[in-house]
């Protein structure tokens, strides 16, 4: 079953969300069974840092509010990423345009490194201040991640998966999604924000159930009509 997540690698919530569903998954028999597709969105697609802006800056200019009520809110969420296991550093975030980072995304993908790349990405921003609005911070985690330097440069130098990307936020819009961390189940069912993992245990198995009975059953039609086959099963064998 197919799992779409929407989110932004600039999203704080979207980290947390990722973590608890993974949390989720892993409890769940049919965890295998599950493939995810990260789909990408741009919480703010014209910003660009251009005055070295911090977090608290950027929450204050953008929200409207005081700096000291930025940090707060800041902390908070810093607080309920710890419960999920995750460390966020505001002090040291670099806000930056999430454009490029999303092409990475997919370039990641057609090598199967997806979600090992948004972990990068995610990591990158939150823990270790570094700027992934800038292509030689890309290039570097790309690499990281065992991507081919080369391919990645000539990705990131041009246009290619541009169209992937602007696809994502279309579909998005199409879909009502107007907030991320976003996950769409079998395109039936969709959770939006970082829910509690009981939450996500819950969707992931009801949809998952649906999804497994409505599979096509492979009913056989037997060629041979001699009832004497020879055959073994779980009482044994006869002849």
């Amino acid at each position: 079953m197919k799992v779409e997540i929407w989110s932004d690698v600039m999203c704080p919530f979207c980290y947390i969300g990722k973590r608890h569903f993974e949390q989720a998954l892993e409890k769940l028999p049919f965890k295998k069974e599950i493939e995810i597709d990260w789909k990408s969105f741009q919480l703010n697609p014209e910003y660009q840092n251009t005055s070295n802006e911090t977090v608290y800056d950027y929450l204050s200019r953008s929200k409207g509010m005081p700096v000291e009520q930025a940090k707060q809110m800041t902390r908070q969420v810093a607080d309920m990423a710890a419960n999920a296991g995750l460390t966020l550093d505001f002090d040291t975030s670099i806000p930056a345009n999430t454009f490029n980072a999303h092409r990475l995304i997919h370039l990641a993908a057609k090598h199967d490194l997806q979600d090992l790349a948004e972990e990068k990405l995610f990591e990158a921003h939150f823990l270790k201040g570094r700027n992934i609005g800038e292509n030689d911070v890309l290039i570097d985690l790309a690499v990281e991640m065992g991507l081919d330097k080369e391919e990645v440069t000539a990705v990131l130098n041009g246009n290619e998966f541009a169209e992937a990307v602007r696809y994502d936020i279309y579909e998005s819009q199409n879909l009502g999604i107007r907030g991320v961390p976003y996950f769409v189940m079998d395109r039936k069912y969709g959770i939006s924000g970082a829910q509690p993992v009981q939450a996500f245990t819950d969707a992931l198995t009801q949809s998952f159930n649906e999804w497994k009975a409505a599979q096509p059953k492979t009913i056989l039609t037997s060629l041979n009509n001699n009832n004497n086959d020879a055959v073994c099963d779980e009482n044994g064998c006869e002849i």
